[in-house]
């Protein structure tokens, strides 16, 4: 059945639902749809496959067990009361890790960064036995949610962790970790990324091992972040489906960290998904604020390069002023109707098992009206609005993710 065909005999159902609530006093048919979407997102599972929630976790002063209001400079974008009032079944807890220069010394501290906040996530889940669990497996994010538990899951964002050591992807797996985002904004030793220079002309050879280690062991292959030529040899060198963590479409909105049409297509043929992010300058391309830049600029020629300050007080001074231009020269955030743009354009095509979500929350994400986890069911809202049927929505909120998930496990581990 063709997209728009389906769209069809969903509008044919929305108004039977429509007809059914206006008999039992509905108000209208917005406040129909909306009762619909919000009951929907309850009864589904659903996954964020992105966030830098353990950033926040690392403040002495941030519990991520109790209710946070306000900024989410201060407040965060997650906690786990929030995660229940915003219908969010499982998240990915990235460990991550900012690119420095590749010597010995900076591999260790990597290693020993991301082994922290690793661990961070983990005493979460010994912290809050009750509402919180440790998940390994696509089946034990389904159990726990049977369970009335949330789930934690654990990836790595920048390879650089594992160094230039083939064992420490075994290492982080038996730790927990079930994908690995191969770089960030800076090239690695596994391959170029989509904000740097060409070094490798795609993934090096030590790249080409590391992928294949990681379809061995049953890890996830993260594409968000790599350079197009690293997307296309990843692909290449896979024999188990990959995905992108958090990513948008380039079609829309044209960003370096987006796919483009053609990638999106590869990214089907190989099984894949993209996991479409909330991050507004991946969403849309805003307005240019010259002051703010020249801000910026100034910035960082104060202090050079985030990733390289190890300082912890020039570090917080350095963050303290990035938020003082954010908030003098405030930026208009995309909406999640705009947002949504970006999932209509991946459905018509390649269809809709290649879509899901996966926000950056704490690490850059949020919109206009989707500003932390709390407010996750106005996505689901506006899909109802557009005619996306319950089946398909379950598939962008959890089930085309798990099924890439699934086809990762080796087969000598699965029941």
């Amino acid at each position: 059945m063709s997209r728009w065909k389906n769209r069809c005999f969903v509008y044919t159902s929305t108004i039977m639902i429509l007809s059914v609530c206006i008999v039992f006093g509905a108000d209208n048919e917005k406040d129909a749809l909306i009762q619909h979407a919000q009951e929907l997102h309850k009864k589904i599972f659903t996954i964020d496959t992105h966030t830098d929630a353990p950033l926040h976790m690392d403040r002495g002063d941030f519990d991520i067990g109790e209710l946070h209001h306000g900024n989410p400079r201060q407040a965060g974008c997650i906690d786990l009361p929030r995660m229940r009032e915003g219908g969010m079944d499982a998240i990915f807890f990235a460990a991550f890790v900012g690119q420095r220069e590749r010597t010995p010394a900076n591999n260790r501290y990597a290693m020993q960064r991301v082994d922290h906040l690793i661990d961070l996530v983990k005493k979460m889940c010994r912290k809050y036995p009750d509402q919180i669990a440790l998940a390994l497996s696509p089946a034990d994010g389904y159990r726990h949610k049977n369970q009335g538990l949330l789930s934690a899951y654990i990836g790595i964002e920048n390879g650089f962790a594992i160094g230039d050591d083939l064992h420490n992807i075994r290492r982080y797996y038996n730790m927990g970790v079930r994908y690995i985002t191969l770089c960030h904004t800076r090239n690695n030793d596994i391959c170029d990324s989509s904000t740097d220079s060409m070094e490798h002309n795609g993934l090096s050879l030590f790249g080409v091992q590391v992928v294949h280690e990681m379809n061995r062991l049953g890890m996830l292959i993260d594409i968000s972040h790599v350079s197009d030529a690293s997307f296309y040899d990843a692909i290449q060198h896979s024999n188990k489906p990959i995905f992108a963590s958090h990513s948008c479409a380039r079609a829309i909105c044209d960003n370096p960290r987006n796919l483009t049409d053609d990638m999106l297509l590869a990214l089907a043929r190989n099984r894949g998904v993209i996991q479409m992010c909330i991050l507004s300058e991946y969403v849309k391309k805003t307005p240019p604020n010259p002051e703010r830049e020249k801000a910026r600029a100034a910035l960082r020629e104060k202090y050079g390069p985030w990733d390289s300050i190890t300082d912890p007080a020039i570090k917080e001074a350095y963050r303290k002023a990035w938020y003082e231009i954010n908030d003098k020269y405030p930026v208009k955030l995309a909406t999640v109707a705009d947002f949504v743009n970006h999932i209509d354009h991946v459905v018509d095509l390649i269809g809709v098992d290649y879509v899901g979500i996966g926000t950056d929350f704490d690490g850059g994400g949020g919109l206009a009206d989707c500003r932390d986890v709390s407010q996750m069911p106005n996505i689901t809202i506006e899909l109802v609005k557009r005619g996306y049927s319950d089946e398909d929505i379950e598939k962008i909120w959890g089930g085309n993710f798990m099924r890439v998930f699934k086809a990762n496990i080796p087969d000598s581990n699965r029941p």
